[in-house]
């Protein structure tokens, strides 16, 4: 009997619970607004943001949301501080053999640009697509290797994720130096609008699950691509957002999500972004943008630099020599200037006489 009252009572719950109004849980349904503790405007973002989500703005000042008003779709977050790079070590050359991969793929199949796709969202042919083959295309002209997947993970809900996930995982046996999910945002196009080099060109989020065993690692490789984006092309990078999720990057360390633009925008500045961000990836991956520049540059210098202690010490080795082969200071000159004489063919020093030669 008192099994029945039971099962009758969790029916009626199940009853309650499939008549309230589903609360929208997909990136894109909604737009929320995140503020600072004054009510200053941070950022948007296409979806919910949760108590705990962190965020990292243009200038480095990282944060965290403390509370969220999901009526009026406004997150409050509190500074923590300035966000610091962690260490992340490029593979210079890639693997042993020389191999540079990178592998991507789309979980919101159908995220497509009205200017330029005429509609925000399509279930064939998306935007999104044209975006990811570009990326794939700028990077192979660099010699990195893209494998960019066309799987389609429709619809855009909830288990988009999870659906895309095999997919993940197909592309990780490949063992590539990093998984990358194509995504645009949903946001004002104002918002993403910059300039990089004289071109009018989108700005790139990059989006962290915070729910995951690696999203340390995760958050340390984000940082590495903004820190390489603001030394190489500033304003490339908008901000990096940590939310709420996995988003299937606990399966790589490696792993981010990479927003081009928003639906508003034009899907030609979206596109146009791509050759700059594979430069990014290329520096960060591989040693081989602005920061490997840097690099070489303190390394030649202090090549230059040793050279010059070296010289130094070799002729300050032979004024010793000389002085000690003449007895004078006066002789000691004039035998340095021949002997510079003889080894620059003349162009330095002075010409021997005949009766010294």
């Amino acid at each position: 009997m008192a099994v029945r009252k039971l099962t009758i009572l969790l029916l009626i719950a199940l009853l309650i619970l499939a008549a309230l109004p589903a609360r929208a849980e997909t990136d894109g349904d909604c737009v929320y607004t995140l503020v600072d503790a004054q009510g200053e405007t941070l950022t948007q973002r296409g979806g919910r943001i949760y108590p705990g989500d962190g965020y990292i703005a243009a200038d480095n000042r990282e944060y965290r949301v403390v509370s969220v008003d999901d009526d009026k779709q406004v997150a409050v977050a509190e500074y923590v501080g300035e966000a610091s790079v962690e260490a992340f070590a490029a593979k210079q050359g890639g693997d042993a053999d020389g191999k540079k991969l990178v592998c991507m793929y789309s979980t919101h199949s159908d995220e497509s640009y009205v200017p330029g796709d005429g509609t925000e969202s399509k279930w064939n042919d998306a935007g999104i697509y044209d975006v990811g083959d570009s990326l794939k295309a700028a990077l192979e002209k660099k010699g990195i290797e893209a494998v960019y997947s066309h799987e389609t993970f429709l619809p855009h809900d909830a288990d988009a994720y999870t659906r895309s996930r095999r997919t993940a995982e197909e592309l990780m046996k490949q063992n590539p130096d990093a998984l990358i999910d194509v995504h645009r945002d949903a946001v004002p196009a104002s918002q993403y609008e910059t300039e990089v080099d004289g071109e009018d060109i989108s700005k790139v989020r990059l989006f962290v699950g915070r729910s995951n065993p690696n999203a340390a690692a995760n958050k340390a490789f984000a940082q590495q691509l903004k820190a390489q984006a603001d030394q190489q092309y500033p304003g490339l990078v908008k901000d990096i957002f940590i939310g709420r999720g996995n988003y299937n990057q606990e399966l790589y360390d490696h792993s981010i999500l990479l927003e081009f633009g928003t639906h508003e925008i034009d899907k030609d500045k979206a596109i146009a972004a791509t050759s700059y961000m594979a430069d990014v990836l290329d520096g960060v991956l591989y040693g081989k943008g602005a920061k490997a520049d840097a690099r070489r540059r303190s390394q030649t210098a202090g090549a230059a630099k040793g050279l010059g202690w070296t010289l130094l010490a070799l002729a300050a080795a032979a004024a010793v020599f000389a002085y000690a082969a003449t007895g004078t200071g006066r002789g000691a000159l004039k035998k340095l200037r021949r002997h510079a004489s003889e080894l620059t063919g003349g162009l330095v020093g002075e010409k021997p006489e005949d009766d010294d030669q």
